[in-house]
């Protein structure tokens, strides 16, 4: 999973620290910081952040699936 946030675009609402705080942080009063690369296991919290960040500042990719050939059958 690879996470994006448009810094340009974010207002510092922090909805995705509430929503995913050990993805999301503030450094200071309205610096945000995040984990680019989080792990599968917090993904539902990361896509309740971006639903919830009010300017759609958060962009979540990556395959919800393994990369073809990674589960080693050749397909």
């Amino acid at each position: 999973m690879r996470l994006v946030v448009d810094l340009n675009r974010c207002q510092s609402y922090g909805q995705c620290v509430y929503a995913a705080p050990t993805v999301f942080r503030f450094h200071g009063e309205e610096s945000l910081e995040y984990d680019y690369a989080p792990d599968g296991s917090v993904r539902r919290e990361v896509e309740r952040a971006a639903a919830a960040c009010p300017v759609q500042a958060i962009t979540l990719s990556g395959a919800t699936e393994p990369a073809p050939g990674a589960s080693g059958d050749g397909r």
